[in-house]
């Protein structure tokens, strides 16, 4: 069972993000290469923002 902050997390962060990358992809002529851009940096500024929280251990 998901405890409260991860489902405020979900509600809030999560699904707006999946919503707004998936229409993105839609808009996008070229193939989803600004939503693939997009998604790659959110994934590493977050791999980054992980890392520094916890200090590397």
């Amino acid at each position: 069972m998901l405890s409260t902050p991860s489902i405020i997390f979900f509600v809030i962060f999560l699904v707006p993000l999946v919503g707004f990358l998936v229409w993105l992809m839609k808009e996008d002529k070229r193939k989803g290469k600004i939503g693939l851009t997009v998604l790659g940096f959110m994934v590493i500024a977050g791999i980054m923002f992980m890392y520094l929280m916890t200090r590397g251990e």
